[in-house]
């Protein structure tokens, strides 16, 4: 949990949402906020930069539905959300409250944001809260509970990557800098929108020993004007003329590696018919996706002279065929 420094981060206001919005509304705000901010759309704007930081930080605590549950609490607490009465003591307020309980009600308890000697540690009384127990392995509200806790976990990091289509879907590597470290992180193949990876081991470190945190990244892809992802599988409509069609023909696809592959349109072949081309898919450790071409029939917006008079010649030698018949078996008429 980050604890203290939730206190001072208003993350809806970060992202101009509401603090009732929905899970649909955050990711719009963030898509909108990260493609006006990302880096690569603003070279050399440090100022755009950690905004765009404040903005991936704020999305991926209130994407998280655990997060953003701990998160209110915090927010609550500090706006005055969580009232105390006053205690034998005279306390009135949230420290006094907490003097009350560790110093019998004798004196003040200062409150320190680093664990430093003599102050209390404002993340451990929010873990403690939270279930997540104190730093120490068991201090602040833990020792209410009876039994003290072992080493805890170190917190996780964050980070965001904007990948263009085709990258991620054939995987991709890139070179993040998180919390003042450039890490190299491999993307896998066949990555979503909005899909979130997560490296073990890669967060923040434990402070009492436990394992580290782990490494979560928001991953945003840009649809293709071309591609679109099936599972493993590869999505593209191919056009074709009337004649290929009708009659059938051979034509060559754009493959994703940028090269193509022939496929065979077999003749009589309709209008939204999907083909497919075996092993041209995402590749994956689980297996290899195809290609699944579907077939649009590209109609002339102009016809004249012979092309004119072999379609009207075809016309009248297929009148006996009603291409609607069967919509109106269907409809009962």
């Amino acid at each position: 949990m980050a604890g203290q420094d939730w206190f001072e981060k208003d993350f809806y206001k970060t992202l101009g949402i509401d603090k009732n919005a929905d899970d649909q509304a955050i990711k719009k705000a963030y898509r909108k906020l990260a493609r006006q901010l990302h880096p690569d759309a603003n070279p050399g704007n440090t100022a755009a930069e950690e905004r765009f930081k404040e903005v991936s930080e704020a999305y991926s605590v209130l994407s998280d539905p655990e997060q953003r549950k701990q998160y209110d609490g915090v927010r609550a607490m500090a706006s005055g959300g969580a009232r105390f009465s006053a205690g034998p003591a005279g306390a009135s307020g949230f420290e006094d409250l907490f003097s009350g309980m560790f110093s019998g009600g004798s004196g003040r308890v200062r409150f320190a944001t680093n664990g430093a000697p003599g102050g209390l540690n404002l993340d451990d009384l929010l873990g403690a809260f939270t279930g997540g127990g104190g730093a120490g392995g068991g201090g602040g509200f833990g020792r209410f509970g009876g039994a003290g806790r072992g080493p805890v976990p170190g917190t996780d990091l964050h980070a965001s990557v904007t990948l263009p289509f085709r990258e991620a879907a054939a995987g991709s590597t890139r070179v993040l800098t998180v919390d003042g470290r450039s890490m190299t992180v491999r993307i896998p193949a066949g990555v979503r929108d909005g899909q979130k990876i997560k490296l073990a081991g890669k967060g923040h470190a434990s402070p009492n020993g436990g394992p580290p945190g782990d490494l979560v990244i928001q991953v945003t892809v840009p649809s293709d004007p071309v591609f679109s992802l099936d599972g493993n599988n590869l999505r593209l409509t191919a056009p074709v003329s009337f004649a290929e069609a009708a009659l059938g023909a051979r034509i060559e696809v754009p493959t994703l590696d940028g090269g193509a592959v022939a496929l065979k349109v077999p003749g009589g072949t309709p209008a939204g018919r999907t083909l497919r081309v075996k092993g041209k898919g995402i590749k994956t450790a689980q297996g290899t996706g195809d290609l699944l071409v579907t077939v649009s029939v590209a109609v002339p917006q102009r016809v004249s002279g012979k092309a004119k008079e072999a379609l009207e010649a075809l016309r009248d030698a297929t009148r006996d065929q009603d291409p609607r018949a069967e919509l109106r078996r269907l409809a009962g008429s």
